[in-house]
């Protein structure tokens, strides 16, 4: 990606895209390499948001089972949809439902491969939190380009926005809005590392429970199928819930 990453290599044109999606096979759970079967995968990463990174070894593990090396971009969240749809990194990690509609290159998978807890995170406040509602009075932060905030706190009259979750916390921190909101994982995370939890805590429940989506750019349309067989298979079997949970405890713990 000229002058913005290094990405120093682009896929080659896939070249029998429609021989692959005629056949209405494809194997499973390995792909059989090919000249339609790309050897490595760049997806766009949201940079600090930790979620992302565990949603990204999610996917590590099931691209892994299509012989196919997984790489990442680290860029600011709207940033990433950008790269993505152009085509400059061959997906999303993970995105919230329906962002197609904005970024039609992107194709949605539709198993969901992880999920989100939009949670409310304060200093002193004290409120019973009912939903995205209860907090529409308050001056809110929030990450900019993250969906379902974004989405959250639409039409709302107080919100700030911050370049990335470890901007979001120190604003907060500074008394820059009332609250923020963000993943309740990625916020406890960051409060970790910056060493904020006598200062910063979550006020539960979670505003909502949001499930997210794998998108890949439209170039590699004929890889869908098989990527979502092996998402399907380790849903139904339980797997990829279980490496879920064995990705938040130990990063968790890696900080504690």
């Amino acid at each position: 990606m000229a002058g913005q990453t290094n990405i120093t290599r682009r896929l080659l044109v896939m070249a029998a895209p429609a021989l692959l999606c005629g056949t209405g096979w494809l194997p499973r759970p390995v792909l059989a390499q090919s000249s339609a079967t790309p050897t490595t995968i760049v997806l766009s990463r949201l940079a600090n948001v930790p979620d992302q990174r565990v949603g990204g070894e999610i996917l590590r593990e099931v691209y892994a089972r299509l012989n196919i090396k997984l790489d990442f971009i680290d860029v600011e969240a709207k940033r990433a949809l950008a790269l993505s749809n152009a085509g400059e990194t061959d997906g999303e990690i993970q995105r919230i439902a329906n962002i197609s509609k904005d970024y039609p290159a992107l194709i949605q998978l539709p198993t969901p491969i992880n999920y989100i807890e939009p949670t409310v995170f304060t200093t002193t406040l004290k409120f019973d939190v009912q939903g995205w509602e209860s907090i529409k009075n308050y001056q809110i932060g929030i990450v900019r380009g993250v969906g379902s905030s974004e989405a959250g706190t639409s039409g709302m009259p107080h919100v700030q926005r911050a370049t990335s979750l470890t901007d979001l916390v120190q604003m907060l921190d500074h008394d820059r809005f009332d609250l923020l909101v963000t993943d309740l994982f990625s916020g406890q995370v960051e409060i970790k590392k910056q060493k904020l939890e006598s200062r910063i805590a979550p006020l539960l429940p979670p505003l909502s429970r949001i499930y997210v989506y794998h998108y890949l750019h439209e170039s590699h349309r004929a890889l869908v199928p098989s990527v979502e067989a092996v998402i399907e298979d380790m849903t139904k079997s339980g797997e990829l819930e279980q490496l879920r949970a064995k990705l938040v405890n130990e990063t968790l713990q890696q900080i504690g």
